[in-house]
């Protein structure tokens, strides 16, 4: 089982492809410097309100990564495209990755 993050979040629609664009260099900032990180989904949701499902290893990487912030380039610049965080929830997959 696996620890979920889902960060709903706004970005003007004209910011998409810009968004896109700074969305690998965030993920290698991640795998290279996170503890725990398991990978990523993207999902937009409107033209302008996107959905962010994070995998984690546990509730501690989880939250030693939400501490941390952006504290990398590629994650600073991703973050700053988004206008608005509109909600954050934390879960706990039921089944196991792959299933």
């Amino acid at each position: 089982m696996a620890t979920v993050e889902l960060t709903r979040f706004h970005v003007p629609a004209e910011r998409a492809d810009t968004l896109l664009a700074a969305r690998p260099a965030m993920l290698r900032d991640f795998e290279a410097d996170r503890t725990g990180f398991l990978g990523a989904q993207l999902i937009r949701l409107t033209a302008d309100v996107w959905l962010d499902i994070v995998f984690w290893r546990s509730p501690e990487d989880f939250a030693e990564s939400r501490r941390r912030g952006a504290d990398r380039p590629g994650i600073q610049a991703f973050f700053s495209l988004i206008d608005k965080v509109i909600s954050v929830e934390e879960g706990t997959t039921t089944e196991p990755a792959g299933a």
